[in-house]
């Protein structure tokens, strides 16, 4: 009878779906006593990014590099495998890359190769004239269409320079400011989770062979500033679920911080969501409508380093706070008293009687031991009276 009312509790019990829970931030989903685990993906993750980065190195853009950029109208039956014939038929070599940028009459083919001389130029230009027929925009045929020009490697240079110095002045400031709003730990584990994003993005560049332009260089800006506000909002929930935590014996610091991370998931989702799909958006305008490079170089950047940035600020920087927090401190102190406490609650549940004790005795113990379940906070009473305490009836009479 007891277990089928028992099971029809649990039948009747309400089940909250995985989204459910997600949204409202009850899923209690383990990451901070996870962390270790945490820490190998993160670790791994960072080490691919530096091997490719050392080993790999980059694939720089003309701005980079230097060189000439050769521009015409593509025709409907235009195919980037007969430009590159014509430009290694006239010219001997190969173009470092040729490309189709946009779609249907608004696209364009552009030829990128080493610095080409003034004869050269020449000379492709006549040969792709010749063979491909660029029209204007009246349908006829005019050699003005094909546009040269050569790069020099010295502006990018220049731009990587005045980034990195932008760069600086941003984590100077961004670290002054987390220090000041919150505390030094918070904004050293804000740091180090901005490290990981500008790696790790730019690894992914390396390893999948992406074009490094100025535009690359600006989107690591842009995204630092989103990977920073996903951290802070996370931190913003610490602070407010670990105020006054080292004057409970309940729960730890990094058990707060856990359910912080909970109730600010669905919001770090759906920020990161919302944050994607104009990005996404501009990607289709820029590669299939406009034909603009610069903008698939912005967007791309962008894309990558929000999902980067999203990992971060839930996989790692609290997780890195927890850590910090817990090495040395009044929380790392707090912590070991309250496991201690623990730890000692469930000692007395497992102690089995002694030998020969009586009932009254056992009782007794169990007593105890079930107030120490249900009040981990309080110290297990045992046989010795409490400090102050007034002796009993029967001790009285027993001293007479």
């Amino acid at each position: 009878m007891t277990e089928s009312n028992t099971d029809t509790t649990t039948d009747l019990a309400p089940h909250h779906s995985f989204f459910s829970r997600l949204y409202t931030g009850t899923g209690a989903f383990e990451v901070v006593g996870r962390r270790r685990l945490f820490y190998i993906i993160t670790a791994v993750i960072m080490l691919i990014s530096l091997l490719s980065i050392a080993v790999r190195g980059f694939t720089l853009g003309i701005d980079f590099e230097g060189g000439s950029k050769i521009s015409f109208p593509a025709a409907e039956n235009v195919t980037t495998e007969q430009v590159e014939t014509v430009y290694s038929d006239t010219l001997g070599m190969e173009p470092v890359s040729v490309q189709t940028v946009g779609s249907g009459s608004s696209a364009t083919i552009q030829i990128r190769s080493e610095e080409l001389n003034l004869a050269q130029v020449n000379q492709l230009s006549d040969a792709l004239y010749n063979e491909f027929q660029p029209k204007d925009s009246e349908g006829n045929p005019s050699r003005n269409e094909i546009s040269t020009s050569d790069v020099s490697s010295t502006w990018g240079s220049q731009v990587t320079k005045k980034a990195l110095i932008a760069l600086a002045v941003f984590l100077v400031l961004v670290s002054i400011y987390i220090t000041i709003r919150y505390e030094r730990d918070m904004a050293l584990a804000a740091l180090a989770a901005l490290i990981f994003d500008l790696v790790v993005t730019a690894g992914l560049y390396s390893l999948v062979g992406l074009e490094v332009t100025p535009a690359t260089v600006i989107g690591l800006l842009t995204i630092l500033g989103f990977s920073l506000y996903d951290s802070v909002v996370v931190f913003d929930k610490v602070e407010e679920n670990t105020r006054g935590v080292l004057h409970l014996n309940k729960r730890t610091y990094g058990e707060q911080a856990n359910l912080a991370l909970n109730q600010t998931l669905m919001r770090s989702i759906n920020t990161t969501v919302i944050g994607i799909l104009p990005v996404i958006g501009l990607m289709v305008v820029a590669v299939w409508l406009l034909g603009v490079g610069t903008l698939k170089d912005l967007a791309l950047v962008q894309l990558v380093g929000m999902i980067v940035g999203a990992y971060s600020s839930i996989f790692f920087a609290t997780l890195l706070l927890v850590s910090i927090k817990e090495r040395w401190g009044p929380v790392a102190a707090h912590t070991k008293k309250v496991l201690s406490r623990r730890e000692q609650g469930r000692s007395g549940v497992a102690r089995p009687a002694a030998a020969g004790s009586g009932a009254a005795p056992a009782a007794r113990s169990a007593r105890t031991a079930t107030a120490t379940v249900e009040r981990p906070d309080r110290e297990p009473r045992t046989g010795a009276p409490r400090p102050g305490s007034r002796p009993t009836g029967k001790r009285q009479k027993k001293r007479h």
